[in-house]
């Protein structure tokens, strides 16, 4: 079998489009998943039965369905319910950041419940708000708990990506379908991207276990 890498070479501006996109849909979906899993997190603890109840009720639902049916659903059955439609972009943000904002949210939920009830009673006996026990005693310690959780969301994240090419959005996986449909080079082409992935992903969880093993003592309590 003979390998031809010249498709790529001949193309890479069209590949550096889509690496380029799947960069920006993943620190988007990853900022947005965070800020909104921290929302329903605080939900979920502090916020009255009812709200509590949609809260698990959303987090157990998107828990039990793919990301690729929620991204098929919010860019095909969506514009016909309201009418509205999604650009292929913000279709694929919104199902990713929905999706993975549940598990944010069980992730931040564990974190803090991890901290001993102790350490909310001293703040409180101090007079302490539950707002500031929150922000000086809860949050600094398990986020540095929840920091290998995190990282591994962060990489389910940037892989989930690769799902939008199914709603046309020109990502990497997108326009190596393209590509490869084009040059009958899917050898090269797939491995290529697979070689991508993995340098984008790999030094991130790396960087983020490093940086969790350097201040995991501060988890400790």
């Amino acid at each position: 079998m003979d390998f031809d890498f010249s498709p790529l070479l001949g193309s890479w501006r069209f590949l550096a489009a889509g690496l380029w996109l799947t960069v920006l849909l993943s620190i988007t979906a990853v900022i947005a998943s965070f800020v909104f899993g921290l929302a329903v997190a605080l939900g979920r603890l502090y916020g009255p039965a009812w709200l509590k109840a949609v809260l698990v009720f959303y987090i157990d639902s998107m828990r039990a369905i793919p990301v690729f049916v929620v991204l098929v659903w919010i860019y095909f059955a969506v514009p016909i319910i309201s009418g509205y439609t999604f650009a292929p972009f913000w279709a694929a943000l919104t199902g990713i950041t929905i999706h993975v904002a549940a598990y944010v949210a069980e992730v931040i939920r564990a974190g803090l419940t991890s901290i001993r009830k102790g350490q909310i009673q001293a703040g409180l006996a101090i007079g302490m708000s539950n707002s500031q026990i929150l922000r000086h005693i809860l949050l600094p310690q398990a986020i540095v708990r929840m920091l290998p959780a995190f990282g591994s969301i962060i990489s389910v994240t940037i892989k989930d990506t690769a799902i939008a090419a199914v709603i046309a959005v020109p990502e990497l996986m997108r326009q190596a379908e393209t590509l490869a449909g084009q040059s009958y080079r899917p050898i090269e082409i797939f491995t290529t991207v697979m070689v991508i992935y993995f340098l984008i992903i790999f030094p991130v969880t790396r960087l983020v276990d490093r940086f969790y093993t350097r201040v995991a003592h501060l988890g400790r309590s």
